[in-house]
């Protein structure tokens, strides 16, 4: 999924919960709980491929995507800390993964292949309508600003 997706979702799990004790282990689940569904993701490959002088479109996407879930929050919420560091905590995986496509190391590349062989490997089985794949990214979003806009 996006960092979109997975930002709102973890601010939604801490605009729910008071304890950071509850809501900062349950927003890092959320993610790989979000990504069990068909989704798409934009391509980082020149990040992956370490290709730095080509690799400004992906920081672009990732740093637009991050900036927007953040606006999003502040716009829906009432700003709680929480909300903000459970936002912060649901894209962990996605950076850990990252991380290890630059710096191999086996603990970063054990995650990998549990968030990536495993989490992963579930929907990439079938090939999903495109639709689908949208719709359930779309689905977690307005969700998400639901429960964040109910607190």
């Amino acid at each position: 999924m996006i960092l979109l997706a997975h930002m709102l979702f973890g601010a939604a799990i801490g605009a729910q919960l008071d304890n950071p004790y509850f809501a900062l282990p349950l927003a890092l689940l959320g993610h790989y709980f979000l990504d069990i569904f068909p989704h798409v993701e934009y391509s980082i490959s020149h990040i992956k491929n370490k290709e730095w002088k080509k690799a400004w479109p992906d920081f672009l996407k990732v740093f637009l995507d991050f900036l927007l879930a953040l606006v999003i929050i502040f716009w829906f919420s009432k700003n709680q800390p929480l909300m903000y560091a459970c936002a912060l905590i649901a894209i962990v995986p996605d950076g850990f993964t990252l991380i290890n496509s630059v710096v191999k190391n086996k603990i970063l590349a054990a995650h990998s292949n549990i968030h990536e062989g495993r989490i992963h490997y579930l929907t990439k089985q079938k090939k999903f309508p495109i639709f689908w794949r949208i719709a359930t990214q779309v689905a977690a979003i307005i969700i998400s600003i639901i429960f964040i806009n109910k607190i």
